[in-house]
């Protein structure tokens, strides 16, 4: 069995999974984030970019070689 870390990935596909995770993150908690932010003075864009990153460790990667 191979295992293959995130940062292994081209820059290419670490976006577009970054994307996705962004999207699932913002359909789930997107307006709980949105008051926070506006509550506690934040940037929204960050808190989600933050979320989404975190979001990313959630997923069960599957790799075809």
């Amino acid at each position: 069995m191979v295992y293959l870390n995130f940062t292994n990935l081209d820059s290419e596909t670490q976006e577009r999974l970054l994307s996705v995770s962004k999207e699932d993150v913002e359909n789930r908690s997107g307006t709980e984030l949105r008051q926070f932010a506006e509550t506690h003075d934040k940037d929204y864009n960050a808190l989600l970019e933050d979320e989404a990153m975190r979001n990313l460790y959630n997923y069960d990667f599957v790799f075809n070689m």
